[in-house]
């Protein structure tokens, strides 16, 4: 995808918050983030804030979902299959797409997936999977992923996650409630070794599914 003048000027703000992956940066300027926003907040796409899509749920902050991209291109294992809990709009899902070979995305809230779903096809990214399922099960029988990224705060670790990830995989997921940690967690040897990144705020990771 190309990017726009204000996607470039998105870009350049997260460079100066702290993102130095290339690969990010490009991918994040040329994505149509406007794309993923009811038409009521189109006007807001390209600033660094996250924004309500419906359902009480958010397309997350540019700077976020950079950073949380960023993490797992740094993993040591190269990851290729990505495993994403929470398709939400399909932003963080389009992001994906372009920087890693397979990405398998669940939502549990229906009408969301549909919506992502069409998305993803209106901007030709097809090495995309998607199911209508709860995220605190994962994806188990496409598993296992050399990486997942959660985009909905866990109250605690989600153990089937942690199961579905490989040897040498990484998990990216924020945990906690009213306080919130953006965690960075390897298996390494078959131990889990965990990093707290940062102080996050995201929606919380709800069980179940909603048609």
């Amino acid at each position: 995808m190309r990017a726009s003048r204000k996607g470039d000027a998105l870009a350049q703000l997260l460079y100066n918050e702290g993102i130095r992956s290339q690969a990010v940066l490009n991918a994040i300027a040329g994505t149509p983030r406007e794309s993923f926003l009811p038409d009521a907040l189109k006007h807001k796409a390209y600033q660094n804030t996250a924004l309500p899509i419906g359902q009480g749920q958010t397309i997350s902050q540019p700077y976020i979902v950079a950073k949380m991209t960023e993490l797992l291109l740094d993993s040591p294992n190269k990851p290729e299959k990505v495993l994403e809990i929470g398709t939400g709009s399909g932003y963080q899902t389009a992001i994906l797409a372009q920087l890693f070979a397979k990405v398998f995305s669940v939502e549990r809230i229906k009408s969301l997936q549909f919506q992502a779903k069409r998305r993803m096809n209106q901007l030709d990214l097809h090495n995309i999977a998607m199911k209508h399922g709860d995220g605190w099960k994962g994806w188990a029988s496409k598993g296992p992923y050399d990486a997942i990224i959660v985009t909905a705060a866990a109250a605690s670790l989600p153990q089937d996650l942690c199961d579905q990830l490989k040897e040498g995989g990484r998990l990216i997921i924020p945990v906690g409630n009213e306080q919130q940690s953006l965690l960075c967690i390897d298996r390494i040897e078959g131990e889990l070794k965990t990093s707290t990144i940062e102080s996050v705020r995201f929606v919380p990771l709800v069980a179940g599914e909603l048609m």
